[in-house]
């Protein structure tokens, strides 16, 4: 050990008198927010209140502010597990660890290196030291050799800076020093609630969620909408969406689902427009009627699970076509991804098997053999001019069921 680490008595008094007794944290370390500058107090204020909900009723005692970590203060009772699962869907976190706090003092910090060691059976390993409070004596490569000497004399492992079995990782902050073992990544992003309110349109399908997903991502609180085709098709999409929602809900803790029957709107449509703008036209009234309901919502966006190509609504044309039909701006998260791409993410996501599951989704109501691929908005409102328009969207609207969701705990209206 070296001389500067061994004469420290008089440092480590000093650091004692604010420093920590042994205890469990769970250490937040912050992504993306960190660089927000101005907004950075909003953001963190937002994902302070994210994670006082998600952690709720699991046994923590209290959640203390550093300037890039966030300590979770376990009381006895903690459920590690849940924790765990519940903090990987908070958007804002970079990683977190379950670690022992100590006190500000290198015996304490050898003693607990050595206790997990001798906890673990292992043959390969490594130390790592973060030192982001500099008043501590010595360097992080001292640390880092000294600890691991010991290790290795009282294991018998040899140490491996590229691939150990093991990691110990010690990080050095105001008021305590925290062992680990594990990183956990978290969901990374930015905290839900800080970009706005939006509408996501959702089918039954794979895409829509994702694209959800993605917006919530980006701090984006999301409210959803589902069309289904009664009377003249079952009620199986919308009991798809609910489960969908139940999923999402998990990424931020409240939503709201407006089931929408959209079946009397695509009647009217195939009794008078042309049959290959049907599709077309369909999706014009939904962004009509999502726009309704965004104004409910106080949202200022829509969204839409469409790829750019991947079926024949969804071209260039017809996506500008279909989006005259609104006046709010219409996001498409999943505008360049290809469909193996957008199932890789499903899965990830949990949404993939649901989204599989046979239904009678309103899009394969009246489809017609040969759908329009490059369509214009002349062409769409000759079309719409046989219609009451704005009847037909006051009609869809007068019959929304809106459900309500939470997580933890999940409640329906």
């Amino acid at each position: 050990m070296t001389e500067a680490i061994s004469d420290t008595k008089a440092a480590q008094s000093g650091a004692r008198k604010a420093g920590a007794t042994e205890e469990t944290v769970v250490v937040v370390r912050l992504g993306e927010i960190t660089l927000k500058k101005r907004n950075r107090p909003l953001f963190v204020r937002q994902l302070g209140r994210n994670i006082r909900h998600a952690v709720r009723g699991l046994g923590v005692r209290d959640i203390e502010w550093g300037p890039n970590r966030i300590l979770i203060k376990a009381g006895p009772s903690l459920d590690w597990p849940e924790l765990r699962d519940r903090l990987r869907r908070v958007f804002g976190l970079q990683n977190f660890s379950l670690c022992q706090r100590l006190p500000w003092d290198v015996d304490a910090i050898r003693e607990g290196v050595l206790q997990q060691a001798a906890e673990r059976s292992f043959e390969s390993f490594r130390i790592t030291v973060q030192r982001s409070d500099k008043r501590f004596p010595g360097t992080s490569q001292e640390l880092e050799r000294m600890l691991g000497a010991l290790v290795k004399e009282a294991s018998g492992a040899r140490v491996d800076l590229s691939h150990p079995e093991e990691t110990f990782q010690v990080e050095i902050m105001p008021g305590g020093a925290y062992l680990h073992t594990e990183r956990i990544d978290g969901a990374a992003g930015l905290p839900v609630g800080v970009s706005g309110r939006v509408v996501a349109l959702l089918s039954g399908g794979i895409d829509s969620p994702v694209a959800a997903w993605r917006t919530m991502s980006r701090g984006c609180e999301v409210a959803f909408v589902h069309f289904q085709s009664f009377p003249y098709l079952d009620a199986s999409s919308r009991d798809k969406a609910i489960v969908l929602v139940r999923e999402l809900t998990r990424w931020q803790h409240k939503s709201r689902l407006h089931v929408v029957s959209f079946g009397e709107v695509q009647h009217q449509i195939v009794a008078s427009c042309p049959a290959p703008l049907r599709v077309v036209l369909y999706r014009r009234f939904m962004l009509r009627i999502g726009q309704a309901i965004a104004e409910r919502e106080r949202a200022e966006a829509l969204v839409t699970g469409e790829s750019l190509g991947q079926v024949s609504s969804q071209t260039l044309s017809n996506l500008a076509t279909i989006d005259n039909a609104t006046t709010l701006p219409v996001l498409r998260p999943l505008v360049g991804l290809d469909k193996e791409a957008i199932i890789r993410e499903a899965r990830e996501l949990g949404t993939y098997e649901t989204s599989i599951e046979p239904d009678q989704d309103c899009c394969t109501l009246f489809t017609p053999r040969n759908p329009a691929t490059h369509s214009t908005i002349a062409q769409a409102e000759a079309a719409e001019s046989a219609l009451d328009v704005a009847a037909l969207v006051k009609l869809a609207l007068a019959n929304v069921e809106t459900l309500e969701f939470s997580w933890p705990e999940q409640a329906q209206a």
